[in-house]
């Protein structure tokens, strides 16, 4: 949680007890320290550390700025000035997260301080006004596990909103010339979402693979690592260029600023260096660089939405759907050659060859069991979206390269969405459920959730508190 930032805004309004706006913010305050929670706090702003005047909001609005802030949070300690909150909510273009704490009973002479729940329904309307998004907690008290469970997975809503708008990916070659279906349209990234590629042809992958062996420094210790952590069933050449390709395109991936690579995998690659990029690519993933086979731009941006939607604390793995199960009639096989990071298998990985090519380079293990977020974002003819659902790992036949056979709740559902569109046949998965966070984040990131269970209005519940 310490890589998110929340601006931290308590409101209040003149009518009601100022006192116990004060003394709300500050329980809040230690709240959130008791959580972890990173916060840029505004006692210095105002004696009373609460956001309910003009020139207050101005001074707030830059020290959120100078900052960095990722997210503003608007606990209503009373009921709270609405059109201040959606003023700076406006300028800053960030998650707003709404909440209030529950008020007691009237006093015996039926005054009531605070009136908090009646401040948000305010603030969500002025808000709509603004055409700003927001996420809410329900109004509950600051002990209650509603509480502490919209909090955390707001932060990973602002998680998700800030990888998506940074986005930049390292693109080595072109896609290989069959893959019809990993096109995208580059232009309309750009200008839709700000995502950037950074394209580079083969030669200067394989340049940067010749000096880094020279070097000598990084490519010994990459063979090392592989030596300890997988059984190494390839040559000791070929495992020199494996991890000479991964420094190299780590490097390169530095050089021009992207968070996350696609490659072209085959079959030029093999005729340059004589190996498959797939275990190059794990110990990439195992990083927490997300890297992509078959220069699919769109699987790219999935793999970081979803890192994210858990703090970067958990790694994903790019995969093909397949075939269905033997015997499972929900159960589907999640396959590739081979790039899953490392800490996603349930048994000691191998460096070994991939199912259909006659190179090495392939990384074989069955992924761990447990409950799964999948997830592909995709678009075409100007519209995009976000398929997103559950799934469980189940026992199934041995396979190839990097597998595991997971239990969806109607996989005919699911296989309408995959081939209707406008998703294919690659998907990202996660050992999280991060479904209700990635819903969440598609309000404030211009894409469309596409739940593939029917579930909307139990995801909705469980962001309301439910």
């Amino acid at each position: 949680m310490k890589t998110i930032k929340i601006g931290f805004a308590p409101t209040r309004r003149s009518i009601f007890s100022a006192p116990d706006a004060i003394k709300y913010a500050n329980l809040t305050r230690e709240r959130l320290k008791e959580l972890g929670v990173e916060f840029v706090d505004i006692t210095d702003i105002n004696e009373e550390g609460l956001l309910y005047q003009e020139s207050d909001r101005i001074k707030i609005r830059e020290k959120f700025q100078r900052e960095g802030v990722d997210g503003l949070f608007f606990p209503h300690c009373n009921f709270g000035t609405e059109f201040e909150c959606a003023r700076l909510a406006k300028e800053m273009g960030l998650p707003v997260l709404l909440w209030g704490p529950r008020d007691e009973r009237p006093d015996e002479n039926g005054v009531r301080l605070r009136d908090s729940q009646c401040g948000l329904f305010a603030t969500g309307k002025v808000l709509r006004r603004f055409r700003v998004p927001f996420t809410y907690v329900t109004n509950c008290r600051l002990s209650d596990p509603e509480f502490e469970r919209g909090i955390k997975t707001f932060l990973g809503v602002c998680s998700v909103v800030k990888t998506f708008r940074n986005i930049r990916i390292l693109q080595i070659a072109p896609r290989p010339q069959d893959f019809w279906s990993t096109m995208c349209n580059e232009g309309e990234l750009l200008e839709k979402f700000n995502v950037q590629l950074a394209p580079i042809p083969m030669p200067e992958l394989t340049a940067e693979m010749q000096r880094v062996k020279a070097e000598g420094v990084e490519v010994p210790e990459t063979v090392t690592y592989c030596q300890s952590c997988m059984n190494v069933k390839i040559k000791d050449d070929e495992l020199e260029n494996v991890a000479a390709l991964k420094v190299a395109m780590k490097n390169l991936a530095a050089k021009n600023g992207c968070n996350a690579i696609v490659i072209q995998c085959w079959n030029q690659l093999q005729s340059e260096i004589g190996i498959m990029p797939c275990a190059a690519n794990s110990l990439l993933n195992e990083e927490g660089i997300p890297t992509v086979c078959e220069t699919d731009i769109h699987g790219a941006i999935t793999a970081l939405m979803v890192e994210a939607a858990s703090l970067n604390d958990t790694r994903s793995f790019f995969a093909d759907w397949t075939v269905r199960h033997p015997d499972n009639e929900n159960g589907e096989l999640l396959q590739h050659c081979g790039p899953w990071p490392l800490s996603v298998a349930k048994e000691k990985p191998s460096i070994t060859y991939p199912l259909a090519f006659d190179h090495p380079g392939s990384v074989a293990a069955e992924a761990k069991h447990g409950l799964i977020t999948l997830a592909r974002f995709d678009g075409d003819n100007g519209e995009y979206s976000l398929l997103l659902g559950n799934a469980k790992g189940i026992d199934g036949p041995y396979t190839m390269g990097t597998y595991l056979w997971v239990e969806v709740e109607n996989l005919k559902r699911l296989e309408a969405k995959v081939v209707e569109g406008p998703y294919i046949h690659h998907c990202v998965g996660i050992h999280e459920d991060v479904v209700p966070v990635l819903y969440e984040a598609c309000k404030y990131i211009g894409v469309k959730p596409d739940l593939y269970d029917d579930n909307e209005e139990q995801v909705k519940a469980y962001l309301r508190g439910e």
